[in-house]
């Protein structure tokens, strides 16, 4: 039977990475679904409640990712939890008005409950092009969005939609949603 060779490794041989320039260009009127992270696709990025603040935050940096689906045992959605939740002022809040040590939080004290999240319906999505996506979480003021589609088992989450990934295939920086959208529109707000 035939054998291949192994060969030495070069010095300064370095590591593939990953091309995420390679993503699909879309302009806002391409479907919605061409900037939703499709879960039968991709898998999603997940935690316990129980985990410690600083290992989520490592897991979220090792998967560079900015949000993470908080489960049970039963893997049922029990909350989310954002980049912004964890960097900004809700740790040291839930740390003082609960006399709890900041090296004990946990990903529960401090994560959005499941019936405190809003969603999107898969079978709009379907039908709504990129402006409105863009729209919807400007609206919100918000950097994602989960997308749910019911199957034969009950409600599921089917996608997400994060501000940053479609501003990386729409090839721009989108401006916050406090930000005027354009000439008109401001001219609007300075003559109201």
């Amino acid at each position: 039977m035939k054998r291949l060779e192994f060969c030495a490794l070069p010095p300064a041989t370095g590591i593939t990475r990953p091309d995420y320039e390679q993503v699909e260009r879309v302009t806002l009127d391409s479907p919605a679904l061409k900037v939703m992270t499709d879960l039968k696709r991709v898998k999603v990025v997940t935690t316990s409640p129980q985990v410690s603040l600083n290992n989520v935050h490592e897991h979220m940096i090792h998967n560079g990712v900015r949000m993470v689906l908080v489960t049970d045992a039963q893997q049922h959605v029990i909350g989310l939890l954002t980049a912004t939740d964890l960097l900004g002022p809700r740790p040291l809040l839930v740390s003082r008005e609960n006399s709890i040590p900041h090296d004990q939080l946990r990903v529960e004290h401090i994560m959005t409950p499941a019936r405190k999240v809003q969603a999107l319906k898969y079978s709009d999505v379907t039908h709504a092009d990129v402006g409105e996506i863009v729209n919807t979480l400007r609206d919100a003021e918000r950097q994602h969005a989960l997308v749910i589609d019911s199957d034969g088992d009950g409600e599921r989450v089917r996608g997400i939609f994060s501000i940053s990934q479609i501003e990386r295939q729409l090839g721009t920086h989108l401006e916050p949603t406090h930000a005027s959208h354009n000439l008109a529109e401001l001219e609007h707000e300075l003559s109201g």
